[in-house]
């Protein structure tokens, strides 16, 4: 009997390899009059349930996206060839020392997110991912972003930087701190040997006389100058003398002033309770130095013109503060002298002494009306004072008893003003004008029977 073997998975459904040793061609119509090939002791069979292209394409972009290496891959090389069309940019990878080559894509969509457009001939430095183009059977770089070689990887670092560094607040506005008017103690941090220190002391000098300038060298460039820029911060801090820190460089290279994008070197510049003023190059684009400092300026010289003024300046303005402040007291001088004339104008047309003389005799009329109000107020309150003890003497009951009365009372004080509730044999007490007594009821008369 023939036998065929099959390179393809068993479905679920068939016995395992160490359980099949042969199988009977016989059993598989389509498959009759087939070769066969053994491989050592065991016989394998072609798969009876085969998958379309379709299936096969989808299973093999689906391994691709669980790939985590993949999904999202930096890639770089050299635009060999590309072409725009208007689903978005076609073009092709191509490695600089070997021969393989890689098909890209750039969508319509993320054609304006790209820091730069793939051109023939131009090293880039690539972000996608792997995909697969069904319609072809093939698969293709699907790009994100694009960046020049060299400075492009460079810019992509500096770039994530500043960005975790802005989120953590290091070059927010409220961090800055004001620069003093006048300082009199100056640090600054660059390199001895730099022409920097020469042109800050220079200018420094010759603009404020007699400014203290304080010193604290650092290597501004190679690998150890962000960690010697830190050192020469922190000395400062500790000596605390200094009113404002002025952090200089010449101008160089983009590499040479690389330093200043240090991340040590901006968390050294945003934790300083000194003020920071950088002086970086000349006229370049602004480092994360720059950024974290309190004041940046263009150049080392421009730095030193911002933290003191010129003296000459100074002078002037306090000459026009002091020109300004006579003629605001002349004006206030001038304005009271003009016052003062009117009111002795005033006063000579008033004539006070006879004013004085008209309110002296208005007084004195006000105090004889006031003494004869007062008099007529007295006697009226007088004859109501009569009145008031005429009607307290007749309402007087010692004046009644007097007359002849008798006031009668109970044993509990009350007085008795009726028979109704006396009973025989009931002790009342009488009280005369003068003197009280005791008597005992002996007869109730209440004008019906005794």
């Amino acid at each position: 009997m023939d036998r065929i073997v099959s390179f393809y998975p068993y479905p679920s459904t068939h016995p395992t390899r160490s359980t099949v040793k042969s199988v009977i061609i016989s059993n598989y119509p389509a498959y009759r009059g087939a070769t066969c090939r053994s491989m050592s002791n065991e016989t394998f069979y072609p798969d009876i349930d085969p998958i379309s292209i379709d299936r096969l394409t989808g299973y093999i972009e689906r391994a691709l996206l669980q790939t985590p290496q993949l999904r999202q891959v930096w890639v770089c090389g050299e635009v060999s060839s590309a072409s725009h069309h208007p689903s978005g940019i076609y073009f092709n990878l191509k490695d600089k020392v070997g021969k393989s080559a890689l098909p890209a894509v750039v969508w319509k969509s993320q054609i304006p997110e790209l820091e730069t457009k793939p051109e023939v001939g131009m090293e880039v430095l690539a972000l996608g991912k792997i995909a697969v183009y069904a319609p072809h059977g093939k698969y293709q770089f699907q790009v994100q972003q694009v960046l020049p070689m060299g400075e492009g990887l460079q810019a992509l670092r500096l770039q994530k930087l500043k960005q975790r560094l802005q989120a953590e607040g290091l070059f927010d506005l409220e961090r800055k701190q004001l620069l003093p008017a006048q300082p009199q103690i100056i640090a600054v941090v660059t390199s001895p040997t730099a022409a920097a220190w020469g042109d800050i002391r220079r200018t420094l000098l010759s603009r404020y006389p007699g400014v203290i300038v304080l010193f604290s060298p650092a290597t501004v460039q190679g690998e150890t100058a962000p960690q010697s820029i830190e050192r020469a911060i922190d000395r400062l801090i500790i000596d605390d003398r200094a009113e404002v820190i002025i952090l200089a460089r010449g101008g160089g290279a983009t590499e040479d002033l690389s330093c200043f994008n240090s991340e040590i070197v901006v968390r050294s510049i945003a934790e300083c309770p000194i003020p920071i003023v950088t002086g970086i190059g000349h006229q370049r684009d602004e480092s994360l130095a720059d950024l974290a400092a309190d004041v940046a300026a263009a150049t080392p010289t421009a730095a030193a013109m911002l933290v003191v003024p010129n003296l000459e300046d100074v002078a002037d303005e306090h000459l026009a503060r002091v020109e300004r402040l006579r003629q605001a007291m002349q004006r206030v001088i001038i304005d009271r002298q003009s016052e003062l004339d009117r009111l002795r104008i005033r006063c000579e047309r008033i004539k006070p002494d006879r004013q004085l003389d008209r309110e002296r005799e208005r007084i004195d009329n006000l105090a004889q009306r006031l003494k004869l109000a007062i008099a007529r107020h007295l006697q009226t309150a007088h004859q109501e004072q009569l009145r008031l003890k005429e009607r307290c003497q007749a309402l007087d009951p010692i004046l009644v008893l007097q007359r002849g009365y008798a006031l009668v009372r109970d044993n509990n004080g009350a007085i008795v003003r009726t028979s109704d509730r006396l009973v025989v044999g009931a002790e009342l007490s009488l009280q005369f004008s003068n003197s009280s007594a005791k008597v005992s009821i002996v007869e109730i008369d209440n004008g019906q029977e005794k």
